[in-house]
């Protein structure tokens, strides 16, 4: 499990939004890349071409379930 300290640095690399735990998967608060970063043994793959590009409905699914602003 990702500690809340490590959560509280990470960010995207691409874009430097901030990441909700959603999961197994780190999600970056940009509406515009919508990048979600996978999670294998407890370390974060924070490689942007090893992400995935969820679609506007998944993304914004996933910002309402953690309380996020979308907008």
């Amino acid at each position: 499990m990702i500690s809340k300290e490590l959560l509280d640095i990470l960010v995207c690399p691409e874009t430097k939004a901030e990441l909700v735990l959603d999961g197994n998967y780190l999600v970056s608060t940009d509406k515009n890349t919508r990048r979600r970063y996978r999670i294998e043994d407890d370390i974060p793959i924070m490689l942007v071409e090893e992400s995935e590009q969820l679609s506007l409905e998944e993304w914004t699914e996933i910002m309402k379930r953690h309380g996020k602003t979308v907008g």
